[in-house]
Formats: structure tokens, sequence, C-alpha cells
């Protein structure tokens, strides 16, 4: 007897040991579960902060120099090692800004001695240019030429690993370009050129207005580059022209007159002409400087109260016309407005010495702080946009420059934004062009949309299917025939969605294209059949009913079902023909005015929901299925029929469960990827029409991730995506198990 208590305790503690080890384990996956969630969350955080981070400059280098005038222009090349200044005396320097040989003169050359008139073409080029009293011009570049020396250490101070040499360029020759013929001064002047063209405006001393083109032709004999000139006059020319201002695409030219401004539509020189005037000052202010940003759609106009307005074209009643879009607050009389080189912002400069930084997609000012106490300060970016260079009182000061999401802002990303040549303002998601100069447009609104609407035609979908199959399935079939049913649709489950996508994609939406109107017919014609079917059944004398096993009647149905689906399709062509004058979707188009494309919300319903249905099936059967079965049979004792049962006593006990199901489907279908991605047209509009596409935010992350840089804020933001999709699935999960728990303590007591 002592054996056997001893093998039973001995039994007991290793029933101990076993309780234990799993109860430990199973606590220790959950705790890992809850770490990964957290893990995953804090490094999308870690991602997407900072995108919002604060801009800021610092001080990194200061010398001062000799200059014999007052600074017109600075720039700096891309390494920010070589700055050049442009002074009123005609000389052009290059100065070095490496630490061991910092401010050292690399390069002097007196481009002009006397001049009339200054002008600085677009950044892309680096033009500059002198004009004269004689009504000539000299045009030149100041360029740096990277080498990467075999023995760095020996040529470059730095021993860095390459080298810059200043040079300077004459594009059109080292002599001077006579504009106008009559000689007379050049009082106002700007320039834009290309390698096959060159364009050149002037207004001379006597009020006249001279356009210069020159056109690159190749001498076949010698292999030199010509340039043939067309010379014009500006008609309508206002008497007191204040600046000239040409766009990067030689096609229109700004005239500002104090606070007025004209635009000439000048891509024709047989049809020169006004095509814009209009006044473009703030309230009880006067201009001081006007210039545009990059890819020359958007004019920003500084005025003398410290307000940036924003103008570009905007077509109103089939006329492209210059609109005020917005404005920008800077501080004191503003004295210029320096562009970024390949983005949409702009730096001002002020009379108080204040420097402010501004992003006109972001519509909001990033920075303003006091970098001098002069009112003469000049201020350049460096092309990467990393590095600023001012110089005010023969000091020239080099700051690095903390900016680099400057596009980013909340309203940028959660607020209409009136983008470039757009009507009005607009949700937009397009991240990427084929040009530099593209306006990125990165408002998650169309894709959040997306999403939502992709998740709602799904779950309206499978809903109402899945959760009657459940009731079905787990309260009238027969337990034989349920042995087959609800496996066979769990394992639906794990058929991959790629495959769902494809056949959606490739097979379903060009169906439903072709046979729409015989789709619509199996919506209304397959609900009637069943029904039909019914009453028909109902009507069988009692031999014939009592002689199909109990549970096994449904499967009258499948007949019906097949024979109806062949029938709406093979009938589509001619309702097609009646209703529609044989073409739907002109019909649609055109009549209805309803947009229809092939994969739109109806071809994801229906797939994404047959991906759903599985789940949504599945937790709400084995909710049914697990109502105690003494409470359908007291219900059914105390005289109620087996709907009154179902009704008030099972849906309700299995309510908790029912939710649960229906969220988690939710869940799965806002994180569907490949379903949206392959069955929609990927379009990131917003508009609850079933007929149209969308673009989700997981759809999105998939196609666009490849192609991203890491680090831009185009990849960032696509973490930002994936961290509202995080939160997304987080809140339905959280509202699933708030109602699961509410509702189990309401109906506890069943």
């Amino acid at each position: 007897m002592d054996r056997d208590f001893s093998t039973a305790l001995q039994a007991n503690r290793k029933r101990v040991i076993k309780d234990k080890l799993v109860k430990y384990s199973i606590s220790s996956g959950g705790a890992l579960v809850l770490v990964t969630l957290l893990l995953i969350f804090g490094y999308l955080l870690y991602v997407v902060l900072p995108i919002f981070a604060p801009v800021s400059i610092k001080a990194e280098k200061e010398f001062s120099f000799q200059s014999d005038g007052n600074v017109l222009a600075l720039g700096l090349d891309e390494q920010n090692d070589v700055a050049y200044q442009i002074s009123n005396d005609g000389k052009l320097a290059f100065y070095s800004l490496r630490s061991e040989d910092l401010g050292e003169l690399l390069l002097e050359e007196t481009i002009l001695d006397e001049h009339s008139a200054f002008a600085k073409s677009s950044s892309r080029t680096g033009g500059y240019l002198f004009a004269d009293s004689q009504g000539r011009v000299k045009i030149f570049q100041p360029q740096f030429i990277t080498s990467y020396p075999s023995d760095a250490g020996a040529i470059s101070p730095s021993n860095d690993i390459h080298l810059i040499t200043p040079t300077i360029k004459y594009p059109f020759g080292s002599e001077k370009l006579q504009i106008d013929e009559q000689g007379h001064a050049i009082t106002a002047v700007s320039f834009q050129f290309s390698e096959e063209k060159a364009v050149i405006a002037v207004v001379t001393d006597d009020k006249r207005g001279v356009f210069l083109v020159l056109n690159a032709t190749v001498n076949m004999m010698t292999d030199e580059t010509e340039w043939q000139e067309e010379r014009i006059e500006l008609p309508s020319l206002p008497n007191d022209v204040d600046q000239l201002l040409l766009s990067s695409d030689m096609k229109n030219l700004f005239v500002r007159s104090h606070n007025d401004l004209l635009v000439y539509d000048v891509s024709d020189t047989d049809d020169v002409r006004i095509k814009s005037a209009l006044t473009i000052n703030a309230l009880d202010a006067n201009v001081t400087d006007m210039q545009l940003l990059t890819g020359a759609s958007s004019l920003m106009v500084a005025n003398d109260n410290g307000v940036i307005s924003q103008w570009f074209e905007v077509l109103k009643e089939n006329k492209r016309t210059f609109t005020f879009i917005r404005d920008f607050k800077a501080t004191g009389t503003i004295t210029s407005i320096v562009p970024e080189y390949f983005r949409k912002g702009f730096m001002t400069t002020d009379q108080q010495g204040y420097l402010s930084v501004f992003h006109s997609t972001g519509d909001t000012r990033l920075l303003k702080e006091k970098v001098s106490d002069s009112e003469s300060m000049r201020v350049a970016i460096s092309p990467r946009a990393n590095a600023i260079l001012i110089v005010d009182d023969s000091r020239l000061r080099l700051f690095s420059v903390d900016n680099e999401h400057p596009e980013i802002t909340w309203s940028a990303l959660w607020q209409k934004v009136w983008y470039e040549g757009y009507p009005e303002a607009k949700y937009l998601w397009q991240s990427t062009s084929a040009s530099d100069d593209f306006e990125a447009k990165m408002s998650l609104v169309p894709i959040s949309f997306g999403t939502i609407k992709a998740a709602f035609y799904a779950m309206l979908f499978a809903v109402p299917i899945a959760i009657s199959a459940a009731i079905y399935t787990a309260y009238f079939m027969s337990p034989s025939i349920r042995a087959y049913i609800k496996p066979t649709i769990e394992i639906m489950e794990a058929l991959p969605t790629v495959i769902l996508g494809f056949l959606a994609g490739l097979w379903l939406a060009p169906l439903v294209e072709s046979q729409l109107p015989g789709i619509i017919l199996l919506l209304i014609s397959l609900p009637l059949s069943v029904l039909a079917t019914a009453l028909a059944w109902n009507a069988l004398p009692k031999q014939i009913k009592e002689s199909i096993p109990e549970g096994f009647q449904p499967l009258i149905l499948i007949p019906v079902v097949l024979l109806v689906g062949y029938g709406s399709l093979q009938f589509s062509g001619t309702l097609e023909l009646w209703l529609f004058d044989g073409n739907t979707r002109m019909y649609l188009t055109n009549v209805l005015g309803i947009d229809f494309d092939q994969r739109n919300s109806l071809i994801v319903g229906i797939a994404m929901g047959f991906a759903v249905i599985p789940t949504i099936f599945s937790i709400a059967e084995d909710a049914i299925f697990s109502v105690p079965r003494s409470l359908t049979m007291g219900s059914l004792a105390l005289g109620a029929t087996p709907w009154q049962t179902l009704a008030k006593v099972v849906i309700l006990t299995a309510s908790p469960g029912i939710f649960s199901a229906v969220m988690m489907g939710a869940g799965r279908a806002v994180g569907e990827t490949m379903i949206v991605l392959m069955a929609t047209g990927n379009t990131p509009i917003m508009d609850w029409n079933i007929f149209e596409g969308m673009r989700t935010l997981s759809a999105n992350i998939a196609v666009e991730m490849p192609e991203s840089e890491v680090g831009s804020s185009h990849y960032r933001v696509l973490f930002l995506a994936a961290f509202v999709l995080f939160i997304f699935t987080f809140f339905f999960n959280t509202v699933a198990e708030f109602v699961r728990q509410r509702l189990r303590e309401k109906y506890s007591s069943l």
C-alpha cells in the first residue's frame, strides 16, 4: 500500500510539474506576443517621428573677406566645400569652406567693370547676367569640377577623396551679346537658357521692352553650335518696371510695376501677348520681391508687411488664370525670397535680420530665427538644402540645416491641400513623378478612405452570408451534414489570398463587366427563387416531405441556385439590349453619370468577402453551437417555437461570439493586401461608388515601398500608413473585446 501511495504521489508531482510548465509556457507566449506588438509599435514610431521633427539651423563656419561692393548673389557647391559671391563691382570670387583653408580666395575674376542691371536664371542652370549701359549683356556660370585624384592627400589639404575646383563658364562666349540694337542702357533684365534655347527679356532706359530668343543649331561642317537670333518688342509695357521674371520653361514672362503684375505668354514669338493682368500686393502693403518656386508653376510675392502670397494658374471657365492660393506670415519688411533647388520650399529675409523657412505644400512656416543685424543680408541655399550661406558686413557664415521633411505636416497629411495646377483644394495621394519639379501629394485621407471602403463592401457581402450560414449550420443542420460542411468552409480560409486576387482581377472582373445586367438580375432572382422553392416545399404532400431525411431538405436548393444563376447570366445580353440600349457601361456613364471601372468595389467586395466568410463563419458557428442544450430544451418545453428559441435565447446567448466574429472579419478585411492589390485599379479616389475602385493602406505600402528611398519622406510616410493600419486593426480588436465582455455580462444570466 505504501508503494501504491508513493507511486500516486510521484504521479501527482509529475502532473503538477506539467501543469506549471504549461501554465508558464502559455503565459510566456502571451507575454512575448505583447512584447512583439510593442516592438512593432515602437519601431513604427521610430521610423515615423523624424518627419515631424522641428527644423533647426546651426552655425558651422565663419570668416571675413574683402569686398569693394555690395554682394548681389551667393552660391554653394553640392558638398558645401566652396562658396562664391558676386559683388556689385562686377567681380565673381570663390572661397574655400574647408576647415583647413577656411576663407582662402580660390579664384576671382572681373566679369564686367560697370553694369546697369543684374539677373539670375533658375537654380538648375545656375547662370547669372550683367547688363551694361549700351544694351549689351554678358552671361556666365559659376561651376565646380569634382575630381578624385589618386593621391588626394597630396593635393587636397583635408585628405578627402574628392577635390572641388571652381571655374567660370561662358555658355554664349566671353564676348557681350547685343540685346538692344539701338544701344540704350538696360534697366531691368531676366533670362533663362538651356542647351537648345535661350531667352532674354530686357527693359531699356527709354521704356522699351526687348525680347531676344536664341535657338541653337549645329553647323554640319564644323560641328559647332551656332545661335540664331530672333528679336521682338514687348507690347503694352508699363512705364515703370520694377522687376522682370522669366519662367524656367521660357513660356511666361512676369513684369512687375509696383504692385501690379502683367503676365506675358512668350511661348510663341509670333504671338507674344498679355494673358493676365492683376494686382498682387497684400492689403495695405507694397510688393518688395517676387520669385518662382522650383518648377516655375508658383509665383511667390513678398510684401513689406511680412506677408508672402502664393499664386499659380488655375483653370476657371475654360481659361487658366493666375489665382491667389495662400499666404505665409514672416516678420517685418521682406527683402528677398530664396527658393530651394528641388523642393517647394523657400526662405525669406527681412530688414530686422530674421531668416524664415517655409514650405508651400505644407502651408506652414518651419523656422523663424534672427541671424543678422544687417539690413543688407544675403542668403543662399545649398543645392541639397542641407546648408545655407549668409553674408553681411563683409562676413560670410555657413549654417548647417536640418530640414529633411518639410513637405510633411499634419495639415498636408489629413487636410485638403490646394496643389499647383488644381482647380481647388483636394485630398490627393501621388507620391512620385517623372519630374524633379514634382510636388509630392501625400494625403493619407484617400488611402484611409479606400481601406474603409474596401472593408465595408467586403463585410456587406460576407456578414449576411457567414452569419446566416453559421446559424443554420449550428442550429438546424443535421450532425451528419454538419460534419462535412463546417470543415469544408473552414478549410477555405487556407486558400491563398493571392489566388483569390488573381481570379478576381483576371476572371471575375471581366465577367462582371460583360454580364453586369445578369449579375444585377441574379441579386434579385436568387432570393425570390429560394422563397418560391420554400413555398413549393410547404405545398408538397406530407408523404413526400417525410421521405427526405431530416436536415437534408436544403440540398434541394442546390440545383435551384445553379439553374437560376445560369439563367440570369444567359438572359444578361437580352436584358442589356432591352433596358440599356445594348451597352450597360455606356448607359451608366453617359445617362446616369456613374463612373465604371472594370476592377471596382463590387469585385473587391465579392473576392474579399469570400476570403472573410470562413473567419466569421467559424467563430460565429462555434459560439452558436456552444449555447447550452439545456437553454434550448427549456425554451422549447415552455412552448416556444424553434424560431422563437433561436431569436430570443440562442442568438442573444451567442451574441458575444457573433460580434467577435464580425469584428475579427472586419480586422481581416482592413488588413487584406493581395486581393485589393490585384482586384482594384489602385486609384486613390474618394467615392462610395460601388463601380469605382480605391487604394488601401496595405496595397499602397505593397506597391510603393520597394520603390521608395530609405529615409526619404516617401519612405517614412509609408511607415506612417502602416502605423495607421496598425491603429485601425487595434481599434477593431479593442472594440470587439469591449463589446463582447459587455454582451457576456448582459446575457450570462440566461
